[in-house]
């Protein structure tokens, strides 16, 4: 099997519009969405089409009962954990085909504990906002990661 340019992880992710708009994303950019239990949503037929979410039945969705099962799944993969803790920015890193870029939650972030066990980036942020929105994170560090992987795409060899 091919490994995708790189895969989209959500971490318990919490409102259904951020997680609708990254699934139309990586519809866009071909590359699964991997989301990881517990949700703060449903995500069934119905609640989907409610949503109007006509394009959803086209994400490579990946559902992880739970962290330990995404944890497992990884296998040899990098993993870029995306925090407003890290030092690092997202634009210094090399992402081989096949990495994972992991979000957390809205509320909470991602747990320390994977902070600490992979590769953490940040967004820099130079005014006095908090945080981006998740969606909007998502796709800064997505194309960063496209054009990294995929660079004939952007014009580039």
């Amino acid at each position: 099997m091919i490994e995708p340019a790189f895969h989209i992880a959500l971490f318990e992710p919490l409102i259904p519009q951020n997680t609708g708009n990254i699934g139309r994303l990586a519809v866009g950019l071909d590359v699964p969405l991997h989301l990881i239990h517990p949700l703060g949503f449903k995500i069934d037929e119905k609640a989907v089409r409610r949503a109007g979410l006509d394009y959803w039945r086209d994400v490579k969705l990946v559902e992880h009962d739970n962290l330990h099962a995404f944890l497992d799944w990884l296998g040899e993969r990098k993993v870029y954990v995306l925090s407003k803790k890290a030092t690092r920015s997202y634009v210094d890193a090399a992402y081989p085909r096949g990495s994972v870029l992991l979000f957390g939650k809205e509320t909470t972030g991602v747990p320390d504990a994977l902070r600490d066990k992979f590769t953490s980036l940040k967004i820099p942020m130079p005014g006095t906002t908090r945080s981006l929105n998740l969606s909007n994170a998502v796709a800064v560090v997505a194309y960063q990661a496209l054009q990294v992987a995929s660079p004939l795409l952007f014009g580039r060899e």
